[in-house]
């Protein structure tokens, strides 16, 4: 006989297999079509605000620093509530409260069960605080390269060091949107898979570019019958 907390063990792989498949497709239009994702078109604009910024010679370098300063404060603010959300879910670990384990959750309420589903959402929030650092570094690294005058340094360079902290800042994001499927599987594996192909489909619609697509194809249109 099928019993609820053999659940789990086919609806919670479903549900991550569901949220990793997306986002290595993802990854892969990142590197191979990035002009058809959001984040493709962020990082050409980045690219762009670099470039004009280095290669102007009355550079308006406040705006630049407050522009970066902006990204600085958001990612620390981000850092603190993955950071703080960790310490809670470490304190919820320590009192061993029952309160996840009621007979109501339609699903496996095991202790050995709630302790994987407890460390798997703190790895989720510690992942995010670790990226936003690292995106706060980024662009305070971005701050002192942008505010030098003058110097031997390139664009390319500062544009690295501007994506790299965007990067980081997305790969932050995406392990705070795991997290939300992990905090439904508290209440039982339906709503964790549920909640998967929720975040999938609302991402899907963020994550593709397509008003910027169809912008470039019919610019390439024009071009192409201006040949003609």
């Amino acid at each position: 006989m099928f019993e609820k907390e053999n659940l789990d063990l086919v609806l919670v792989p479903c549900g991550l297999l569901i949220m990793f498949s997306y986002h290595l497709i993802l990854l892969y239009r990142c590197l191979k079509l990035p002009h058809t994702t959001v984040i493709g078109f962020e990082n050409n604009d980045k690219k762009i605000w670099v470039q004009k910024l280095m290669q102007s010679e009355n550079r308006d370098v406040k705006t630049a620093l407050d522009v970066l300063s902006a990204n600085v404060s958001a990612a620390t603010n981000l850092a603190s509530v993955s950071i703080t959300l960790s310490a809670l879910i470490g304190a919820w670990i320590a009192n061993n409260s029952s309160v996840f384990q009621s007979k109501l959750i339609y699903g496996d309420t095991r202790p050995s069960t709630m302790s994987i589903k407890y460390v798997s959402l703190l790895v989720c929030f510690l992942l995010a605080f670790s990226c936003f650092v690292q995106s706060s570094r980024c662009f305070i690294h971005a701050n002192y390269l942008v505010s030098t005058a003058g110097g031997d340094l390139s664009a390319e360079y500062v544009e690295l060091v501007v994506i790299r902290g965007g990067d980081f800042w997305s790969v932050g994001l995406r392990a705070m949107y795991f997290a939300t499927p992990l905090l439904l599987w508290f209440f039982g594996p339906i709503p964790m898979l549920a909640t998967s192909v929720a975040m999938v489909a609302l991402l899907h619609y963020l994550d593709s570019d397509t008003a910027s697509l169809k912008k470039n194809r019919s610019i390439g249109k024009q071009k192409l019958d201006e040949r003609i």
